[in-house]
């Protein structure tokens, strides 16, 4: 691995990197299949991701034909690393024993440890017999659909492939690691301008916020709409409250303390609530939810805005899913991807079908959809949120971090880059669009 990342920081050509033997193992962040059961009967908040996640060194398997071998110099910590490091809502191991059920190649996964991490900046090092588009040598990030052109639905939006699945989550081999196996179409370009950890945090939650709110396949936000952001200084929520902004709509950002609010401000974002100075209490106690607040957060939205939300960009899930679709104005969409204060969520009925409002769901991205978000952050029209860096031997601190939500926008992990700041390719283009703009979360969360 030395020999290899000595060539890459001297700028080798694909031939000069094809030339080094690949070694027959490497360093990566696993869970094990033993520690499976290790938190039962611990409360979900007092699960420590240090106690399950290890630094071990693993074996390199043989790569299918349209896959590629990348040289991981950054990744990053995403929700769902923490939900397979305690073991929630269930081990993931479960994932990788039904895909080694498909395929020769998808034996491959079915270990007793699992790769993990969704998100990757690095350098190809070896492309399959019918990978196409890619080559040893190019520098690219990693997007986590994991699909393959076998089933016909894959054709038309590939999210709805029944083979579809997370890399690093629901398969093997994941970004946390100094090497990854992907398929070629998790590839895209890394953005010239970005270093390696700031390329590298970008992809899941960037693309997730694309199709939400700008794909076809998401609310479709047009000019004018006033969206509500849950978390908008968050992973997702940090680059929801950009593509409001870029899309000439008025974000409604929700945030937790006056630091997020003053980010949000710097952003661009006028209208912010500061929930916890408000004190929002939707849940009179566990089973019974308090329709007087979801009327104050409404009246406190208008206030800010003149409207309620033509879209609320939803994914905290059973504390807020009632008063998101009590404030979504009439004819409006709530739109959802995930549920991390809990899946089982409650709403009433009436509040949604007498006002003829569109609950809609969405998870990660498509390839197109994928690589025009990261097009984006190419142009600079949409900015990383890096907040704060560690090192793969501190995955385990990072992911505690993002477990106790104690974080700005997204943590990087340095895999094979031996220190911050490596990988610009283009510093003129940098300065163009400007080093506060860059780093703006990393000043305020780092």
């Amino acid at each position: 691995m030395q020999k290899i990342l000595e060539a890459i920081l001297a700028g080798a050509t694909g031939a000069e990197l094809a030339s080094i033997p690949l070694p027959d193992s490497y360093r990566a962040a696993v869970v094990r299949r033993e520690d499976a059961a290790m938190f039962e009967g611990v409360a979900s908040a007092d699960k420590d991701p240090r106690k399950s996640l290890h630094i071990d060194e693993v074996a390199l398997p043989e790569i299918a034909p349209d896959e590629a071998i990348v040289a991981v110099m950054a990744s990053s910590i995403n929700f769902n690393t923490v939900w397979t490091s305690i073991f929630e809502p269930l081990p993931t191991f479960g994932f990788l024993d039904r895909m080694a059920k498909e395929s020769e190649w998808g034996a491959r996964h079915a270990l007793p440890y699992q790769v993990v991490g969704s998100d990757a900046a690095g350098v190809v090092l070896r492309t399959g017999s019918a990978v196409r588009n890619w080559n040893v040598g190019d520098r690219v990030t990693i997007h986590c659909n994991h699909v393959d052109d076998q089933d016909p639905s894959a054709h038309d939006d590939s999210m709805l492939a029944s083979n579809q699945r997370i890399w690093g989550f629901e398969t093997n081999f994941g970004g946390l690691a100094d090497l990854t196996i992907v398929k070629a179409n998790q590839l895209m370009p890394k953005p010239t301008h970005l270093t390696w950890e700031e390329s590298a945090v970008n992809a899941l939650c960037n693309s997730t916020s694309y199709r939400m709110l700008v794909g076809r396949n998401g609310a479709r936000m047009k000019q004018g709409d006033n969206v509500l952001v849950w978390g908008a200084t968050g992973g997702i929520g940090g680059y929801a409250t950009q593509y409001v902004l870029n899309g000439g709509g008025n974000p409604i950002g929700i945030v937790s303390s006056p630091q997020k609010a003053a980010l949000l401000n710097e952003l661009g974002c006028e209208a912010v609530i500061d929930r916890k100075a408000e004190n929002y209490r939707f849940w009179s106690d566990e089973h019974t939810q308090d329709e007087t607040e979801w009327r104050r957060f409404g009246k406190k939205i208008r206030s800010l805005t003149g409207d309620d939300p033509d879209i609320v960009f939803e994914h905290v899930g059973r504390q807020t899913m009632g008063a998101s679709i009590f404030a979504c104005k009439r004819g409006g969409t709530v739109v959802t991807c995930a549920a991390t204060s809990g899946f089982m969520v409650e709403f009433d009925n009436r509040h949604f079908w007498m006002k003829l409002k569109k609950l809609l769901s969405s998870h990660f991205a498509n390839y197109a959809e994928a690589w025009e978000a990261n097009r984006l952050i190419n142009l600079g029209k949409i900015q990383p949120l890096l907040s704060a860096v560690y090192g793969l031997e501190d995955v385990g601190e990072a992911a505690l971090k993002i477990h106790r939500n104690e974080h700005e926008g997204k943590i990087g992990v340095l895999c094979l880059a031996p220190t911050e700041g490596l990988g610009i390719d283009d510093p003129a283009k940098r300065d163009h669009i400007g080093e506060d703009k860059i780093t703006i979360f990393r000043r305020y969360g780092g």
